[in-house]
């Protein structure tokens, strides 16, 4: 092999390692880590973005939005019926009713009273699991999986909590919690977007 042949494969190999790490690495926020990728239903999903929950002057959580296509578009990733994960990072104790209020608040803002009446059994079942796992203690990791098959699966540091709850429609509608256009947190909003 030449000089020129091993300079160039030399070349080749470092511009491949740091694309391969430059595209792999952990985003960081708030000392909470999401990796680049996640596997939901057997399928890849890709961090589309993190952003920061905040209420009055606290820190709440941290949210990772996962997705098979990026991007900065809320209705197109509330609207699309492939898998995905919100994934939240607790920073504080947050107690089982606060949590539900401020979920059925975020619904009650993005949805007509319509479809609130249409979605009211996975409601119900939204909120019977999210009793079911009483306070939210800082450091808990709190996901919400699609996937069409399955539907909407809650888990607690990796434990699933409550069954599934069915319906494309009502994960589009628990998505609009932060994607809507009434989101919670508008800075969460726009980090969850990647913009």
């Amino acid at each position: 092999m030449t000089k020129w042949m091993r300079a160039n494969l030399m070349i080749g190999l470092v511009g491949s390692m740091a694309a391969v790490s430059a595209g792999a690495q952990p985003v960081e926020m708030e000392g909470q880590k999401f990796e680049p990728t996640v596997q939901v239903g057997g399928q890849t999903l890709n961090l589309n973005g993190v952003g920061l929950r905040r209420r009055a002057i606290f820190k709440v959580y941290v949210a990772g939005l996962y997705v098979p296509q990026k991007s900065t578009n809320a209705a197109t990733l509330i609207n699309d019926k492939g898998a995905r994960r919100v994934s939240l990072r607790m920073l504080r104790d947050v107690d089982a009713g606060s949590f539900i209020d401020s979920f059925t608040e975020g619904l009650k803002n993005n949805l007509t009273d319509a479809q609130l009446t249409a979605l009211k059994p996975q409601m119900d079942a939204l909120t019977a699991t999210l009793k079911s796992i009483g306070e939210a203690k800082k450091g808990d990791a709190i996901s919400f999986d699609y996937t069409p098959e399955a539907g909407t699966r809650i888990s607690v540091n990796g434990q699933p909590r409550g069954d599934p709850i069915p319906g494309a429609d009502f994960s589009s509608a628990v998505l609009r919690i932060w994607l809507g256009e009434k989101p919670v947190d508008e800075s969460l909003k726009k980090g969850m977007l990647g913009a």
